[in-house]
């Protein structure tokens, strides 16, 4: 599976997101997708607005690396280890976290 994303959004509906040493699930309404900035790829994963533990867990680790799934069938793999850029909100709550290899 390639390591990049793409421009193009990859929708889920569900994520297994492991931050650190611990995995979450998560389920809803999930985005991927590949960004340039600089001449740097990154990965932008847009959450629903969940459990405020997880996100505070996100907004805090260093690495991350994630699964996303649709129906059941495995659609993106990240590289195991993606360094945390930043973290945003979207105007409906959602989080945005930006990473790269």
């Amino acid at each position: 599976m390639n390591t990049f994303p793409g421009h193009r959004p990859i929708h889920g509906d569900s994520l297994v997101l492991w931050i650190d040493d611990a995995l979450v699930s998560i389920k809803g309404a999930i985005t991927c997708q590949g960004i340039l900035e600089d001449g740097r790829g990154y990965t932008a994963l847009t959450l629903p607005d969940a459990d405020p533990e997880q996100r505070r867990a996100l907004e805090r680790c260093r690495t991350y690396g994630f699964e996303l799934y649709h129906e059941g069938r495995l659609i993106y793999s990240s590289p195991q280890s993606l360094t945390l850029s930043g973290t945003s909100r979207t105007s409906d709550g959602s989080l945005v976290v930006k990473g790269s290899p």
